[in-house]
């Protein structure tokens, strides 16, 4: 059971604080709901008796979030190449409301759409992605949602430059191409040229 004040997670919806409990009769049945005002001043109601059941529970606290922005630090997991069943896969990470699969699935999408660019569909699914990772974390780090918006950003595009971009090459001075057309050994003549 939550109480008023308690900050939640409703899967595929994001974080928000619980508003109120009220009774409402929908369809001539009486039932408890929470009011969990949401971001962007919207209020989902949820019944009291089906909340742990669709996945609703407590937000991370900071060393969870300190947990989440490892996991965007680090490389891409292994996702299929066939389009449907990574869609699949990545929605099937985000409607279990594990934090942790979310943040694989951001940074998943966020390096794929930095190295091709994303279908329409997985756009839409990094947008609800990210918005579902950024409302826990405000909440959990007590920060605004441009804040945690950019160090979200940040760490994926530091992790993305660090595990996907090429790394240069320690170039030998001695052993540049033009070592291997002009002798510079002192002892050779011109007719070795």
């Amino acid at each position: 059971m939550f109480n008023v004040g308690d900050k939640i997670v409703y899967p595929m919806h994001g974080a928000g604080t619980i508003d109120s409990i009220e009774e409402k009769d929908i369809l001539g049945e009486k039932q408890a709901y929470y009011i969990i005002k949401m971001p962007g001043e919207v209020k989902v109601m949820i019944p009291t008796a089906k909340a742990e059941q669709v996945g609703v529970r407590n937000i991370i606290g900071k060393e969870e979030a300190s947990k989440v922005m490892t996991i965007l630090g680090e490389n891409e997991t292994e996702m299929s190449q066939n389009w449907n069943k990574r869609y699949r896969e990545n929605m099937e990470k985000m409607k279990s409301g594990d934090i942790y699969e979310v943040a694989d699935v951001v940074r998943n999408l966020s390096f794929k759409q930095k190295e091709k660019g994303l279908s329409t569909g997985e756009k839409k699914m990094l947008s609800n992605a990210k918005q579902i990772l950024v409302s826990e974390l405000v909440l959990a780090e007590h920060a605004s949602q441009e804040e945690v918006e950019q160090l979200v950003d940040n760490k994926i595009s530091v992790s993305f430059d660090e595990y996907k971009l090429p790394q240069e090459e320690n170039v030998d001075v001695n052993k540049n191409i033009v070592s291997k057309f002009i002798p510079f050994n002192s002892t050779e003549t011109d007719e070795n040229l």
